[in-house]
């Protein structure tokens, strides 16, 4: 067989709607991964953790189940539970899988995109999942297309397979080459019909952390899954290191040296479940600290303090405490609205804000309210609730962000609008005050959310955080179109 590779499924496009928002301007994730060596029951442990991580992309899901040499898969659009069936997990058999939710930030929203990507080449079947964002991938396409190569999806993802086909290497020294020519942040899942390989980017910018479930390996993206399946928390997966897992168990391995750590600083203000633990601590924690730095940090006098809904409620809470100011549901959210709402109208488009989060009037009416949000991207999100708390008879609305102002794109996998619509990048906090129509607002300080969340040690570079999108100081090179450059070139 040829050293190009043979997709196992493609699919047609997608049209209903990529699961963007049309009324809230929130941040996305890329996606989230799942991985299970070495326990009979794979595909159904896989379904329960990919579930658990269904916050991290809602646009599709994916599982691809080994059972010795046989690959079996499956993909769709949508949500994990209606993506997979009783049916459709029973046809999964195998003691090995990767599993992956999916939101786009490179590459369309269509089948042919869902991960796992499953291909064929020289020395067998080969199923890719990731987590992240590949800053060079357009170039190393270029570059493989220039010779020869064929790409079956317009997938970030693809370049690994592609890179790991070309060499003459065996699968574990093509992998480690491959993956040292990436930039950009990423947690890897590689399966072959004997091999489980998982690998962290360089600085360790998307989280991926393993597990114990009796004899079997887990691996996911947030360690929430592992608390649904039962499973004991071993560690995380270091920056620029591979794990090797075969018939001869795990072996820890490296493909990189670690560069400065740079976890992604919205993964502990917003992506991440609050159950989840980064780097040791817990979200919920560190959340609750944010919020009680924030009021060191910005103390104002009011009736009742809320959070929006649902990343900020640990903020808020922490906020209340630090003040002694009643926390209270100011805000309550209807989760069962669905993913999609598209208005042909600003009066539709009002109404649609109200059906996915509510003011309750007989908290706010006649109080002086603190709204506590984790950020503020193009700031209309902001101003909608700030409106909705006034009509719902608030005398005065004070905004509170439990991060800096979010200024720059991210280049790792979070999907981000161009620098020009980012509200905070061209406005200082008192315009942008105005624009949501608060009576004042302040941002948590770089210094405040590095104490909320604390390093491994003091000496932590910025807390072991990626904070480019606050301070555009970027852990990686950025730009593949001229000369080597580094941050933001947009």
């Amino acid at each position: 067989m040829s050293d190009e590779i043979v997709p196992l499924w493609t699919g047609d496009y997608y049209n209903e709607g990529s699961g963007r928002d049309g009324i809230f301007d929130k941040l996305k994730e890329e996606c989230g991964v799942f991985g299970v060596f070495g326990h009979p029951e794979a595909a159904s442990i896989s379904y329960y953790g990919l579930h658990a991580l269904q916050h991290r992309g809602e646009e599709s899901a994916g599982l691809c189940v080994a059972s010795g040499a046989e690959f079996n898969y499956h993909r769709g659009m949508g949500l994990v539970k209606e993506v997979f069936d009783r049916d459709k997990l029973s046809s999964l058999q195998g003691d090995r899988s990767i599993g992956h939710v999916r939101y786009s930030t490179s590459g369309d929203s269509r089948l042919t995109n869902a991960q796992p990507l499953i291909f064929k080449y020289r020395d067998g079947d080969l199923a890719v999942a990731t987590n992240g964002n590949i800053v060079n991938a357009p170039k190393i396409r270029r570059e493989l297309e220039q010779s020869g190569s064929i790409f079956q999806t317009t997938s970030d993802t693809e370049v690994i397979a592609h890179l790991i086909a070309r060499s003459s290497k065996d699968f574990v020294e093509a992998a480690k080459d491959a993956l040292s020519q990436l930039v950009g942040g990423f947690a890897f899942l590689l399966m072959t019909n004997d091999k489980l390989l998982v690998a962290s980017d360089p600085n360790g910018l998307r989280p991926i952390s393993m597990a114990r479930l009796g004899d079997a390996y887990l691996f996911s993206s947030e360690t929430c899954a592992f608390e649904v399946v039962g499973a004991e928390i071993i560690r995380d997966i270091r920056p620029g290191e591979m794990l090797v897992l075969d018939a001869n168990g795990l072996r820890e391995d490296r493909y990189a040296e670690p560069q400065r750590k740079a976890l992604c600083a919205m993964e502990y203000i917003y992506f991440a479940r609050p159950d989840s633990d980064l780097n040791g601590s817990n979200l919920h924690a560190a959340r609750k600290r944010m919020g009680q730095v924030m009021a060191q940090e910005s103390f104002v006098d009011a009736d009742v303090v809320t959070g929006v809904p649902d990343s900020s409620i640990s903020a808020a809470i922490g906020y209340a405490e630090q003040t002694g100011i009643p926390y209270e549901l100011g805000l309550i959210k209807n989760k069962y609205t669905g993913r999609t709402f598209i208005q042909p109208s600003q009066e539709l488009r009002e109404l649609g804000v109200k059906m996915k989060l509510s003011a309750v009037r007989r908290v706010v009416e006649g109080k002086r309210v603190v709204m506590i949000d984790d950020s503020i991207v193009r700031g209309t999100t902001s101003r909608r609730i700030v409106n909705l708390l006034r009509q719902a008879g608030a005398t005065e609305v004070h905004v509170r962000i439990t991060s800096p102002p979010f200024k720059n794109p991210c280049f790792y996998g979070i999907d981000t609008p161009d620098r020009g619509e980012l509200i905070a990048s061209s406005r200082s906090i008192e315009e942008i005050c105005r624009e949501i129509n608060a009576d004042s607002l302040e941002f948590l300080s770089a210094e405040g959310l590095i104490q909320a969340v604390g390093g491994d040690n003091k000496e932590d570079y910025k807390g072991g955080m990626c904070m480019a999108c606050f301070d555009n100081d970027y852990p990686t090179r950025t730009d593949f179109n001229g000369e080597e450059k580094y941050g933001c070139t947009s």
